[in-house]
């Protein structure tokens, strides 16, 4: 088997599953990468109609707030991110994506590092034409609300740093249909933060 997909293997093991979709949809994953040495999108939309996509969530852990972007194609707000080309590694579309996407470079967790934290397997939507289903590895970038982002006009209508709390708040039809899992698992692994000093209360 090539390295990529022995790659993709690796990543896939280490995730400890949050829930029992998340171990079904792990259990799939692995059947999936026994049969096959291909898990790139080789033409668009669903050329294999089974194939890898990297999302990454960025949070400010202070707060926490995540940032989401309100995706053109799809119409929902989303973590940034894209399809894994071919040759390339989950991580690598990361690194890609977020300097495309943001202009920011990727700053791994510490907590984390560079594995991936969550998984989902998601049959999109749509004409069955171009129906596809998009195997996701969710990564976690540390981010800081604070920081300047240069966002693709082209791919977003729109950024903006969300709390849990609004996410919960807000209609759940507006977002990937995994966030609200992703969120409970991430509140349960992330490190508890101090909060942020602002100028006043140095002074």
């Amino acid at each position: 088997m090539s390295e990529p997909p022995t790659t993709v293997r690796r990543l896939v093991e280490d995730i400890r599953p949050f829930d029992r979709q998340e171990d079904a949809d792990r259990a799939a994953v692995l059947g999936w990468l026994n049969e096959t040495d291909d898990v790139f999108r080789r033409a668009k939309p669903r050329t294999p109609p089974q194939h890898l996509v990297s999302y990454f969530l960025l949070v400010d852990p202070v707060g926490p707030q995540i940032l989401l972007v309100d995706h053109r194609k799809s119409g929902l707000w989303l973590p940034a991110g894209g399809h894994v080309e071919p040759g390339e590694s989950p991580v690598d579309t990361v690194r890609r994506e977020v300097a495309e996407e943001l202009g920011i470079a990727a700053s791994f967790p510490a907590w984390l590092g560079e594995k991936a934290f969550f998984l989902t397997v998601t049959e999109t939507v749509g004409d069955p034409s171009v129906r596809h289903v998009d195997v996701s590895l969710w990564f976690v970038l540390q981010g800081d609300r604070r920081q300047a982002l240069t966002p693709d006009p082209g791919e977003f209508r729109a950024v903006r740093w969300w709390t849990p709390q609004e996410v919960t708040e807000a209609d759940p039809a507006i977002f990937d249909p995994h966030l609200g899992r992703m969120l409970a698992k991430l509140a349960e692994a992330i490190p508890a933060q101090p909060g942020r000093e602002t100028p006043a209360a140095r002074s």
